[in-house]
């Protein structure tokens, strides 16, 4: 049962959480979790990756594309529906070891016959533009059954309608489906086949958005009847157009072969998947599950051929958050698939090189040079998000934010990811083919936005927003500090790698990007960059300068002023704003980010500090205090922290507003902190200049965990159990890598293993013997 989600019966108030939590989906598109019968109603959706749409003045957003799964079943006249009709018993399950949905319902029609229905669908990992499923009907009693199934064109939109142009087609059994969006004018074609278990006739319901089959089936009682639908989709989001009669060709393919055959096909590469990425937790069922259902949802969402789309922050769930790619995707995706999936973590930090110059463009519009990342980034890297993004609950008025102007650490976080990728696979070419131009841009900006303070005789970081959004355009917010300073850093070690090892590309950069008089600029501005440090007393890092002025308030006390449950804390009148609570611990994650620059004392004296502070506004929030708790040997708030992260989607008790604003669907950075929190946390994994470092500290009830890492293209296993960890490198590894656990530093050969034995829980700083 660890690999299977399953709810019996219905309950009508879920059907939206429900969207989420059986969510499916290949990275190029994901279906959500609804029923077959459901419409644009039940948000049903079809979400496509990588491909927008903005109609007049509203926010541009996804596409949702046609429903080809779309299937009515008539018994006697009668719509047979969950919404609507009386039912014995009913029940819905993921498999997420192969990421397939199946129902089973048996609906009560007139006159007491039992109609069973039963489907399964999957969306192709082998065909990423094909969605597959399968439907038997079995009746109790002889009775007249009529099927409608095809393509249905009236989608859910948040701001559109985003398709026009509707035409439908039929042609040698083959039902089809073809739209343009209404901005740029592209083209979304969908056709759909169908294979009966046996000869029945049929007709064609067509009208201006939608094509149906009608078929008429005389049920035998206890007789199965079934069919395969095969629905292929093709969007133009990469310049590479398919006609209609490409799509119509695709899927007439695809029906040649049976269910059975694309899911066998399908399967392999979730094999795949799993077995790079899997973790297995002994003693702890609920988590077990739990976080394997977190790699699942990275699983379905990650653009797995392809570099020009990266991960928006609800996935693919809907278009809530404009399907936009936030810093979310480096700090809390990223990692996931740099230590399982490499190739597609090239992917994601490769979307930053394609969208520079929307970053570029930014930055000259507020004046600067260099590189300014989008902070809702879409698929130009201009950016969607606006200056009124939220709506206040009481006077019903849009309020000013600052999160598209003053978040300036998206180029910090862009050029942290890029890095991060070299740092961890040795590919260089990540910087060749345009991540070395990201890094150098992004540190322009910097030097262009950073205050130089002649009285002080140091560079400051003024008016910014920084994660904790409840507190606005502050001055020295130490995260976004910490992440300047990186930037520089990495800038100044690309420049010093390139002129040493390639010189032509350095040379050739330097040209182009009239970049000399920069790396002084950067030399100079690195030496005397503003860094905040802990109190001498408190050890206590200041988030941002005067911070400990504010009123320092209980979170208890603060939420009882609440006066509507969605009201937003933050902003320019929010309770928050003028108190110490915060959305989420910047100094936390700061401390998370750079473990080795700070002592173990620092760490648990700023962690005690800022924790009852916090309001988790963020579902960004809990893994960070999870990671942290286990650096510092707090294993039982870090196993609570972590269940919260790693159930989010699966309770569905999540913000679901901010002010009136949706925020709704999948949260695949919280799926990413809960991987981060169990192997980075609870097994103390880090990647220290090479070295992996290993500081377990497991909760009470895990026995052991045990997982594969991938560093420098070598591939390891390893367990974590209360008293040892045993490391194993693969036998078809080329290099040696060093492991390091408390004071003790081993050097593995390929194919060879050991054993690190220590004592006791906590940091793992005490070996035996």
């Amino acid at each position: 049962m660890s690999w299977i989600l399953e709810e019996s019966d219905f309950d009508p108030n879920r059907i939206t959480t429900n969207g989420n939590k059986f969510m499916i989906g290949n990275g190029a598109m994901g279906y959500r979790g609804t029923l077959e019968e459901f419409t644009k109603e039940q948000l049903t959706a079809c979400t496509l990756a990588g491909l927008y749409d903005k109609v007049g003045d509203q926010w541009r957003e996804p596409i949702n594309a046609p429903n080809g799964l779309s299937t009515i079943l008539i018994c006697n006249g009668e719509k047979l529906s969950l919404l609507t009709t009386p039912y014995e018993s009913h029940r819905q399950s993921l498999n997420i070891r192969n990421a397939t949905f199946q129902r089973q319902t048996v609906f009560t029609a007139p006159g007491g016959n039992k109609i069973e229905v039963k489907s399964q669908r999957f969306v192709s990992m082998e065909q990423l533009n094909l969605i597959v499923m399968k439907v038997e009907i079995t009746s109790s009693e002889d009775c007249e059954l009529i099927v409608q199934t095809g393509i249905d064109g009236d989608v859910w939109d948040i701001n559109g309608p985003h398709l026009e142009n509707y035409e439908t087609t039929e042609r040698d059994g083959i039902i089809g489906l073809s739209t343009v969006t209404h901005e740029l004018r592209q083209p979304v074609t969908i056709a759909e086949a169908i294979a009966w278990d046996g000869y029945v006739e049929q007709g064609y319901i067509d009208n201006s958005t939608s094509i149906y089959r009608g078929i008429s089936i005389a049920c035998e009682a206890g007789k199965t009847y079934g069919f395969t639908k095969y629905v292929a989709i093709s969007f133009d989001s990469s310049n590479e157009q398919q006609s209609l009669d490409d799509v119509y060709s695709l899927v007439h393919k695809a029906s040649k072969e049976s269910y059975s055959i694309h899911l066998g096909r399908h399967e392999q590469h979730w094999e795949r998947k799993w077995e790079l990425s899997d973790v297995v937790i002994e003693g702890d069922d609920d988590a077990q599950f739990a976080l394997r259902y977190s790699m699942y949802q990275l699983h379905i969402i990650a653009p797995t051929k392809s570099e020009k789309v990266s991960i928006p922050a609800r996935g693919l769930s809907g278009q809530v958050y404009k399907g936009a790619v936030f810093w979310d995707t480096e700090m809390f995706m990223l990692p996931f698939f740099l230590y399982s999936q490499p190739d597609v973590a090239r992917n994601l930090v490769m979307y930053r090189v394609h969208t520079l110059d929307g970053a570029r463009r930014k930055a000259a519009e507020y004046g600067f040079r260099g590189a300014y990342y989008a902070w809702e980034s879409q698929d130009t890297g201009d950016d969607a998000c606006t200056l009124f993004n939220i709506t206040d609950v009481f006077t019903d008025r849009p309020m000013r934010t600052y999160f598209r102007d003053k978040q300036v650490h998206i180029s910090a976080d862009a050029a942290h990811g890029i890095w991060q990728y070299y740092e961890f696979t040795g590919d260089k070419s990540v910087l060749f083919d345009g991540g070395a131009e990201v890094i150098l841009e992004c540190a322009r900006f910097f030097y262009s936005y950073a205050y130089y303070k002649e009285d002080k005789q140091r560079y400051e970081v003024l008016d910014v927003t920084g994660p904790d959004e409840y507190h606005e355009r502050v001055n020295n917010n130490a995260f976004t500090n910490a992440l300047v300073g990186q930037t520089l850093e990495i800038a100044l070690q690309t420049l010093e790698l390139l002129e040493t090892e390639h010189p032509e590309i350095y040379e050739d950069l330097i040209r182009r990007l009239d970049f000399k008089q920069d790396k002084e600029n950067m030399i100079r501005m690195y030496g005397k960059l503003y860094m905040p440090q802990p109190d001498p007393n408190t050890l206590v890092i200041e988030q941002f300068d005067g911070y400990s002025k504010l009123e320092d308030i209980e979170l208890k006390q603060l939420k009882s002023k609440i006066l509507n449950k969605n009201e937003y804390l933050g902003g320019g009148n929010g309770l928050a704003t003028t108190t110490q609570i915060l959305k989420q611990a910047d100094v936390v994650l700061m401390l998370h980010l750079f473990k080795s620059r700070y002592s173990h004392e620092v760490k648990k004296a700023n962690w005690e500090y800022y924790e009852p502070r916090t309001e988790h506004g963020s579902s960004l929030s809990s893994c960070i205090y999870a990671l942290v708790a286990s650096d510092i040997g707090y294993a039982d708030w870090a196993y609570n922290y972590f269940l919260r992260t790693a159930t989010i989607d699966l309770t569905g008790e999540s913000k679901q507003y901010v002010g009136t604003l949706y925020i709704g669907g999948t949260h695949p950075a919280a799926n990413g902190g809960a991987w981060m929190a169990a192997i980075l946390g609870f097994a103390g994994v880090h990647l220290n200049r090479g070295v992996v470092i290993l500081n377990p500290s497991l909760p009470e009830r895990w026995q052991s965990i045990a997982f594969s890492i991938h560093v420098s293209g070598q591939k390891f296993q390893i367990t974590v159990s209360d008293t040892e960890a045993h490391i194993r490198s693969d036998e078809v590894n080329a290099l040696e890598q060093s492991f390091r656990l408390g004071l003790q530093t081993i050097k593995l050969e390929p194919g060879s293993s050991h054993t690190f034995q220590y004592v006791g829980k906590g940091n793992g700083d005490e070996l035996a013997g």
